[in-house]
């Protein structure tokens, strides 16, 4: 009796496996739109040539996101009155002017208008931290400046303030093209620990990242048109969630939907990844905050 269960239960588990990877390989395959995406008179490269070095990109062109969506909301994301996104920037915009903590001070204090001081840095992230040998993203970075300048709590992970100080910090990049330093410290081998992370297979459906992103790229699944999973827009404004979502929640999402545990945010094994996709979308342009469905 105790045999059969057992046998049971492995079969229904090859069952959902088959059917994940025969759902992903029998939808139908559709290219991007070809479009060029204007936000605010600021044209953005949507199209860019795949990074060269280090050697071995999958695609010969890297594409956002945004071209896979439908008309509609890519309209929505092209207007920044219509993209509800930029209702978290602007809360962003408080907090970053927001005195907190014992010191007395806000992120204005030390940085000041936040147009000229942070252009151009979100693109550059992750970077290395060389203080604690590991990548640094921008919610960390945020943590770091709370806690050592301004005598703060650190933000618990996805913490709204998180979200919304995260997107107005990015959004001063807004058309500037994602660029990581690989060169800079041990940056070369996370990147190699995130690319395995990329394609390992996990969980009861026994799918990796490049599963959709690279293998079922442009193809159709539950009436998602499959991207190249590039980061260049995070936080995104999903509109399903009607909020924003953060990159780390999203790879725990993808995790979690291959039926695998899913890592800490911030954990190594995700900053790893963080700095292998962030380079796989290199040359495309920050579009923070992104509108996905």
């Amino acid at each position: 009796m105790g045999g059969n269960c057992v046998k049971k239960t492995v079969i229904a588990l090859l069952s959902v496996s088959c059917l994940g990877s025969l759902a992903l390989v029998s939808g139908a395959l559709a290219d991007p739109v070809d479009e060029g995406l204007s936000i605010d008179g600021q044209e953005m490269i949507t199209v860019a040539p795949a990074p060269s070095e280090p050697e071995g990109h999958p695609f010969d062109e890297v594409r956002s996101g945004w071209l896979y969506r439908e008309a509609e909301t890519r309209q929505v994301e092209s207007d920044s009155f219509e993209n509800p996104g930029m209702l978290n920037v602007e809360r962003g915009e408080e907090i970053w002017n927001t005195v907190e903590g014992a010191a007395g001070k806000s992120c204005a204090t030390c940085h000041e208008d936040a147009s000229e001081s942070m252009a151009g840095v979100g693109a550059s992230y992750p970077k290395w931290d060389a203080a604690n040998s590991r990548p640094i993203n921008v919610e960390l970075q945020i943590d770091a400046c709370r806690t050592e300048h301004m005598q703060a709590e650190p933000y618990k992970f996805d913490a709204q303030d998180q979200k919304d100080l995260t997107a107005f910090i990015k959004h001063q990049s807004l058309g500037t093209p994602v660029e990581v330093d690989l060169a800079a410290g041990e940056m070369m081998s996370w990147w190699e620990r995130g690319k395995e992370r990329y394609y390992l297979r996990t969980g009861q459906l026994n799918l990796s990242c490049a599963s959709c992103h690279e293998d079922n790229n442009g193809r159709y699944i539950r009436a998602d048109h499959l991207s190249q999973g590039n980061t260049n827009g995070f936080p995104t404004y999903r509109l399903k969630q009607a909020n924003l979502v953060s990159l780390h929640n999203r790879f725990r999402g993808c995790i979690r939907d291959t039926r695998a545990e899913f890592p800490k945010a911030f954990s190594d094994e995700l900053m790893a990844l963080e700095v292998y996709t962030a380079w796989r979308g290199g040359g495309l342009s920050v579009e923070t905050p992104a509108v996905r469905q």
